[in-house]
């Protein structure tokens, strides 16, 4: 008997890996409603971001997923487009793009720029408009990209992102070759409103195999509690909870670390077995020596918030009538000695003493001494 193949035995095997790998990339409706979770979720950090940044209330609403080809992108987006591409590196690899209308780039990087957002529309943008596009998208996504590792219990690194317009029908095949050659691209739409001047929708654009690795993570660390003899039956609960659950809102979502579903499995497996207690002697501070000041591990929430940095030279008390008799030339003697260290406010508050240099022709500040925590409350 022949060890070779016939014709016939290979295209069956072709047809089998065809259908394996069609049944590995297609986007079930469980799939959507994990993705659509996972946006939920890491959108809502990234509006309350947003919202810090350009001081104006922002509402990203519950998203909708659906699945494109690449053939009918130029029909979803006919006209030029803002586009963030996203480069995940570490933890999860593949691409995400971040999709914006024109008219709501400029709002919002008028916004960055201190406007107040009422402005008259281009017909291209500039390179500052892209350059604080760009920023205001790096804190957004830096944000959701922090609530997506604690959600997936992996460590996330990221590549700067990129912003660029796009035109589906020109340019797209170079801009975002990642997208090009998958077969299939999930869409994840949300409805975005920035004050009373942007209602609009901001979109993801996630090639299949990425989209797969996501909802492969989000179970995976769901369940990874569960023993394999009931992952099976935890898994269809935990997909059924997400596609009938009620939408909540997105304050509620960025809170949200676990399935509810996960509860009642829990209790299951703690009536199987009696509890079992581990004990071990309590470990106590040393107070011998200080040790190095350690963070937070959520610091990086806050580490994007703006701060008012103030110097304060000296202070001085005037009556009204000596006010009133100041003019060009009067001279004001304040409270402090020449030489004397000034005092490094940050939201009013004392933190620092220090020197004041010259650096070029700017004024600046050498810090000399951090003030104690303790004496700052």
């Amino acid at each position: 008997m022949s060890d070779l193949l016939s014709q016939d035995e290979i295209d069956a095997l072709l047809r089998g890996m065809s259908e394996s790998s069609s049944q590995e990339t297609t986007i079930t409706d469980q799939d959507k409603d994990v993705l659509g979770e996972i946006g939920n979720i890491s959108m809502g950090t990234a509006a309350t971001t947003l919202s810090i940044l350009l001081n104006q209330k922002v509402n990203i609403t519950t998203p909708v997923v659906s699945v494109l080809r690449w053939d009918e992108l130029p029909k979803e987006f006919p006209v030029p487009y803002v586009a963030i591409k996203v480069v995940y590196k570490e933890g999860l690899e593949g691409v995400n793009l971040l999709i914006l209308k024109k008219e709501d780039v400029e709002i919002i990087a008028d916004l960055m720029m201190g406007g107040t957002g009422n402005i008259e529309f281009s017909e291209e943008l500039s390179e500052l408009q892209i350059s604080a596009i760009q920023e205001a998208m790096n804190q957004m996504i830096g944000s959701a990209s922090t609530s997506l590792s604690s959600m997936l219990n992996l460590r996330i690194d990221i590549s700067p992102p990129e912003a660029f317009v796009i035109d589906f029908a020109q340019n797209a095949e170079e801009m975002i070759p990642e997208l090009k050659s998958a077969d299939e691209i999930v869409k994840v739409a949300f409805r975005m409103t920035v004050g009373d001047l942007i209602d609009s929708q901001i979109m993801q654009l996630i090639p299949v195999d990425f989209a797969k690795q996501l909802v492969n993570a989000m179970l995976s660390n769901t369940l990874g509690a569960f023993p394999a003899e009931e992952r099976t039956e935890a898994k269809s609960s935990v997909q059924e909870t997400i596609r009938t659950s009620e939408k909540p809102s997105m304050e509620e979502s960025s809170k949200r670390q676990t399935v509810a579903s996960s509860h009642s499995f829990q209790q299951k497996k703690e009536e199987k077995s009696e509890r079992v207690y581990n004990v071990s002697p309590v470990q106590f501070e040393s107070f011998d020596e200080e040790e190095e000041r350690r963070y937070p591990e959520n610091i990086e929430l806050i580490l994007d918030v703006p701060l008012e940095i103030t110097v304060e030279l000296g202070r001085t008390q005037k009556l009204v009538r000596e006010i009133l008799e100041f003019s060009t030339g009067s001279i004001i003697e304040l409270d402090k000695l020449a030489g004397e260290p000034v005092d490094i406010l940050v939201n009013g508050k004392v933190i620092a003493k220090g020197e004041v240099v010259v650096i070029d022709e700017n004024f600046g500040v050498r810090i000399t001494d951090i003030v104690n925590p303790s004496n700052r409350l």
